[in-house]
């Protein structure tokens, strides 16, 4: 079962980023940025759960949380005792990613109901810490070239979105890839 949960699991998080992309694209376009931000977040779920799956050195124990994956059961810790939470994943994530847990946690606004689904009103960004703010900041200067300021706006980062969902995307796709070739992290 152990290769055929892998084939299975991998066509999901395949089917669901296509999707992903189609649904950004619409919702982008047509402004919708609070749903834009949670589609984005919705695949940067299926990166971090593809990152932890490779950080697993133990293939029975990789295949085990594959075939509880496809089969709709949590992930639980080796010894079984514990549900593997987001919080673990995306912590691991973050150590290869830095920017993973920002655009996590921030996507986590836009797909909970927060504050942040008053963007059209009152900017997200004025909810930030100034690390929180700094360390986006850095990210999207490295990766998208784009300069925030202490002014910039969530709006103004609006046009790039499709950028940062594309990045992820991509990375999501290789890890895929490592997966179905059976790397480690430490191979990938």
């Amino acid at each position: 079962m152990g290769d055929a949960a892998l084939e299975v699991f991998c066509r999901q998080v395949r089917n669901r980023s296509r999707e992903n992309k189609e649904a950004f694209s619409l919702v982008h376009h047509g402004a919708l940025t609070g749903s834009a931000m949670a589609i984005l977040r919705q695949e940067l779920d299926s990166m971090v759960r593809c990152i932890f799956l490779l950080s697993i050195s133990d293939r029975e124990y990789r295949k085990r949380l594959l075939v509880d994956s496809i089969n709709g059961k949590p992930w639980r810790t080796e010894d079984g005792r514990s549900k593997i939470t987001d919080r673990n994943m995306v912590d691991l994530s973050s150590k290869l990613h830095g920017w993973a847990r920002n655009v996590y946690a921030f996507g986590c606004g836009f797909i909970h109901l927060s504050a942040f689904h008053d963007y059209p009103d009152r900017d997200p960004f004025d909810l930030l810490t100034s690390k929180e703010r700094k360390d986006i900041a850095g990210y999207l200067r490295h990766y998208h070239g784009f300069e925030l300021v202490a002014s910039t706006t969530f709006r103004e980062i609006e046009p790039i979105l499709p950028a940062v969902f594309e990045k992820i995307s991509g990375n999501l796709e290789c890890y895929i890839r490592d997966l179905e070739a059976d790397c480690n992290l430490a191979d990938a």
